[in-house]
């Protein structure tokens, strides 16, 4: 009934089984990928016919941990999967970015990819087998795709470069000071086609270093795939590229002149106009059957790439007028906003951000319901790109693949900053809302968060910038490396090679390339250009904070204290009722971890007090010896009760009022009255003894022994 095909080897720690021909047979291509005992099925269908007039390739990856791969129930009132998680469309991005730009030029079919993770042992990330399986699932499916492609991720620790590390191993890498790296790669045997790294300030060299380790740990894994579609891979699409050589010719002769006249306008707007022309220009010059042609498009945007592209390469010349290595105009501001936390505008050339920074408490942690658990993060990044800031109109909704990928990478790099939780005890969102973009405007997020946390005074361990490479490859291997690319240069470049860190080293590295992959060679030229670009705009970014900046007085403050483990049922109370009893009387937030830590916030200073005595006095034990304020609670033939160590009580007898003899402690004391005692001990029952003759009642002060009176003497 099944002719099933299993493949298997030796892969770092775990054994990779990749199996196809068993299950989802109707799809064109279905391969379970078996990394130890994290399973991810990928299942890819593909249109058989273009769509009318279908002028770009419609790719669709789609990635989805079914909770049910860990033995959990999904949180929430369905108790079913609901809308992607951040993981879930990061990962889609992560499986999408390599494999776009190796179907065949002209291929413009439906193309669905569904990667479903079937298991997960909590060891094995289950993106790394889902771009995996993605890949075989594309090799064996018949769709012109010119893979394989394969993927690992590679962390780095005591110099050493580690295959794989555990899903533990890469949790919270910021409070793992012993791992300094995430990074995922991808690529073909031949080339890298992406990268996508979480670092702590890894060296240049360093960052080339793993990249190069994981091209050569993913080479057997190639090979694999390749076995598996040498057995089992369906006839390949009778596709064949169009050929549109003749009407590309046309369109050439018609309007290169103009499209360069266009491209030699500075000011995006004004070229995109101009551009619109040239187009316009070059229909008119087109018969019916021309225009009719469903290749138009690509035939003129051919004529914008190469008019762009052979500027850059042959005569060094870019859209801008800059020099390739040149970074555009930086105005950098702060605390432009009077009631937030924290802001910053960031201006590079036409791309804007203006970023702010919002301080909050425990309270304001983000609880992430994941596979391998749940946990809490108190660093937010959120990123907007409304279509004002390209000029345009349209759809606003929730954020999209885009946003997500873009808001991810900044946090990224800015997180490898941040100071430890137990020194900054805030939780810290930033939001990035891009104002105007051409170009790069993650990396313009990257810059104004780091400005807008100084301003919030975060003490980030140094300031971060970020700058945007791009790539010109001619067919001949001639090259250019472009510093702080254009959005077109974005668009009809080969690469787009964003690279974010201090002055000591990099933080955050993305690479995507739109051609069959870049040599060592070339990303070591890009990682130095960008190191100078980096350093320049840090040096810009340095003029917007001349000084320290004070902490906003609208920011909480927080204050913390640990107590042990045994008092944080006292400090809670039954039900909650001590804890609620400290907020509403003391008026601020208080929040308690399992370890014993107190966090302790608000605006005003003295509700911080209040709360922190109350909690003190719980916790704390009254000292032998020592002088406290205390009130009278209830009087008896014997003596008073005071209450003088939060709601400890203790006796003071009648010989300890005064230094005279009573008749009844009535006739000096009353309930309600504030006196001063002294512990004097415990009695054999653990009774607590308190004196109030030795002390001076008007100043609190223990009087000497020449003060006492006669009556005290006899």
């Amino acid at each position: 009934m099944f002719n099933v095909t299993k493949k298997s080897m030796q892969w770092g720690e775990d054994t990779l089984t990749l199996e196809t021909g068993k299950v989802a047979r109707q799809a064109d291509g279905s391969v379970i990928a078996t990394l130890g005992e994290t399973s991810v099925m990928a299942n890819v269908t593909f249109a058989k016919e273009q769509k009318p007039g279908q002028d770009f390739f419609p790719l669709t990856v789609h990635y989805q941990e079914k909770y049910y791969a860990a033995g959990k129930i999904p949180g929430g009132f369905f108790k079913r999967e609901a809308r992607p998680t951040e993981k879930e469309t990061l990962t889609a991005r992560l499986i999408d970015r390599p494999c776009r730009p190796l179907f065949v030029p002209g291929f413009k079919n439906e193309v669905l990819v569904m990667c479903t993770v079937l298991s997960h042992d909590l060891v094995n990330d289950p993106d790394i087998v889902a771009m995996i399986a993605a890949s075989a699932a594309l090799t064996v499916s018949g769709v012109p795709f010119m893979g394989p492609i394969a993927g690992c991720r590679v962390g780095f620790v005591d110099g050493e470069y580690v295959l794989n590390p555990t899903v533990e191993d890469m949790h919270q890498l910021r409070l793992n000071p012993e791992q300094r790296l995430d990074l995922v790669v991808a690529g073909t045997k031949d080339a890298v086609m992406m990268v996508e790294s979480e670092a702590y300030e890894l060296t240049e060299a360093e960052m080339l270093g793993a990249v190069t380790f994981a091209h050569e740990q993913i080479q057997p894994v190639i090979d694999l795939i390749i076995a598996l579609a040498e057995d089992a891979a369906k006839e390949p699409f009778d596709f064949t590229p169009p050929d549109y050589s003749a009407l590309y010719a046309v369109v050439k002769a018609a309007g290169e002149a103009q499209m360069h006249a266009a491209f030699a306008i500075t000011d995006k707007l004004e070229r995109q106009a101009a551009i619109a022309a040239a187009v316009e220009a070059i229909k008119e010059t087109l018969t019916e059957d021309q225009l009719a042609d469903e290749n138009l498009g690509s035939a003129i945007k051919k004529l914008e790439s190469n008019v762009l592209r052979g500027d850059v390469v042959k005569n060094g010349r870019r859209i801008d007028g800059r020099a390739l290595n040149q970074v555009r105009p930086i105005v950098s501001e702060t605390g432009l906003l009077p009631r937030t936390h924290g802001s910053a505008l960031f201006t590079r050339g036409e791309t804007q951000a203006l970023v702010v920074t919002t301080l909050g408490t425990g309270d304001d942690e983000q609880f992430i319901d994941a596979l391998h658990g749940n946990f809490k993060s108190n660093f937010l990044l959120h990123y907007n790109f409304p279509p004002y800031s390209v000029g345009e109109v349209g759809r606003v909704g929730s954020p999209g693949r885009r946003e997500i990928g873009h808001g991810k990478l900044a946090w990224r790099a800015l997180q490898a900053v941040l100071p430890a939780p137990t020194d900054f005890p805030y939780t810290i969102r930033v939001v990035s809302e891009i104002t105007e973009s051409n170009g790069s405007s993650s990396m313009a997020s990257v810059c104004g968060g780091s400005l807008s946390m100084m301003d919030a005074g975060v003490p980030l361990k140094a300031p971060v910038a970020g700058v945007a490479m791009g790539l010109v490859l001619e067919d001949d291997g001639s090259y250019a490396v472009l510093t702080d690319i254009l959005g077109d240069e974005d668009h009809l470049g080969d690469m787009d090679f964003k690279v974010a860190g201090t002055s000591e080293g990099i933080t955050s590295l993305q690479m995507d390339i739109k051609v069959a992959g870049i040599t060592p060679a070339i990303m070591e030229k890009a990682l130095a250009q960008a190191k100078e670009g980096r350093m320049h705009i840090l040096g810009e970014m340095s003029k917007a904070l001349s000084e320290a900046a004070e902490f906003s007085v609208h920011a909480p403050r927080i204050e913390t204290m640990t107590i042990p483990t045994d008092k944080i049922r006292e400090v809670i109370g039954s039900g909650g009722k001590v804890i609620r009893e400290i907020v509403e009387t003391s008026g601020a937030k208080v929040d308690i971890n399992d370890d014993g830590v107190i966090k302790i916030a608000s605006a005003d200073g003295e509700a911080i007090k209040r709360a922190y005595d109350m909690i003190y006095s719980i916790v704390a034990e009254p000292e032998e010896g020592k002088i406290y304020k205390g009130k009278v609670v209830k009087i008896v033939d014997f003596g008073a009760f005071v209450n003088f160590f939060g709601k400890r009580d203790g006796l003071v007898h009648v010989s300890q009022i005064e230094n005279r003899r009573l008749n009844h402690p009535s006739d000096v004391l009353k309930e309600g009255q504030e006196v001063w005692v002294k512990l004097l001990g415990f009695d054999d029952r653990g009774k607590v003894r308190l004196s109030m003759k030795m002390i001076d009642q008007e100043t609190g002060e223990e009087m000497k022994k020449e003060e006492k009176t006669e009556e005290e003497a006899e």
